[in-house]
């Protein structure tokens, strides 16, 4: 298993289908989990996936559209049965906790775990969340409802010491956390040697973004600027833009805009209308702008 993967569970839009199931991911840094939205048939889609249920803390909702967080109460109560004891932390615009709170307390009193709340402001790009793996940023979006994206943001590992200059050098135990972290080292002679000469760099940081429903928004192609990963709703094709404008969702296109205006290395779009009997139409006119672009899928893993 990669280090940082994203699992597609659901990939569609409001309107059920025998192809798609309503949104919800699982980011995997490291077999630490974090949910983005959680649309019906979200837990099922967990069990095939073979994702474990206790290694989930954070949950993620975009906004308040029913397909992407009407699974919520499902799976909070499933972790009860499964004698969840560890808070849950739901982060969210305000009005996700308007909703769930009364369905908590008439279908899940006595819950042996809190549901802790934390309110988004989905006007702003700023921190959510930060625990030793990662940091949460919000993406301000356009909706018919206040929405936000995520940018996931792995957080830089200390520089790696070289054994072999540490054992030449006969660096005491006590002193190699501080070198990894960039100090440099005086031998017992007084001699200063680098930390650049005792340590290799540590592979780059990753960076995932998460960009749920929006109308075209290219003003946050600042904030998601060369992530690795970029998802991007795109509901619809050119051809039914004037539709795309009235719901104020995105064209295929206009998402694979927003990948080449932001320098991305790699878009995958999801939240496909109903209307298409083959997807694959949103893939090839996203790839006419930003080519090699992924087409969402159930049960979608890819390395970040």
């Amino acid at each position: 298993m990669a280090d940082f993967d994203l699992h597609i569970l659901g990939c569609g839009s409001a309107l059920p289908t025998m192809r798609h199931l309503a949104t919800s991911q699982i980011v995997n840094l490291r077999d630490k989990l974090y949910m983005i939205d959680c649309g019906e048939g979200t837990q099922v889609q967990m069990r095939r996936a073979r994702i474990k249920f206790s290694r989930l803390n954070h949950i993620f909702i975009s906004h308040l559209h029913g397909d992407h967080c009407f699974g919520l109460p499902g799976l909070i109560s499933t972790l009860g049965m499964l004698g969840r004891r560890g808070p849950l932390f739901i982060h969210g615009p305000k009005e996700v906790e308007d909703y769930l709170r009364p369905v908590l307390n008439r279908f899940c009193a006595g819950l042996a775990f809190e549901v802790v709340f934390n309110s988004v402001d989905t006007r702003k790009h700023a921190p959510v969340m930060e625990d030793r793996s990662l940091k949460v940023w919000s993406i301000p979006l356009k909706h018919r409802i206040p929405t936000c994206g995520f940018l996931f943001e792995e957080k830089t590992e200390a520089d790696h010491l070289i054994r072999e200059m540490a054992d030449f050098y006969q660096i005491p135990v006590s002193l190699r956390r501080a070198i990894k972290q960039g100090d440099d080292y005086v031998t017992p002679e007084g001699e200063l040697i680098p930390h650049a000469r005792l340590t290799r760099p540590s592979k780059p940081p990753k960076r995932y973004a998460y960009c749920s429903d929006t109308a075209f928004a290219p003003e946050i192609a600042p904030i998601i600027k060369g992530v690795d990963l970029l998802y991007h709703e795109a509901t619809f094709i050119e051809a039914d833009i004037a539709r795309a404008r009235q719901t104020a969702h995105s064209t295929a296109a206009q998402a694979a805009l927003i990948a080449r205006q932001a320098d991305v290395k790699r878009l995958v779009i999801g939240h496909f209308s109903a209307r298409y009997e083959d997807d694959d139409v949103l893939r090839r006119e996203a790839c006419g702008i930003f080519p090699g672009t992924i087409l969402a899928r159930e049960g979608l893993a890819l390395q970040v």
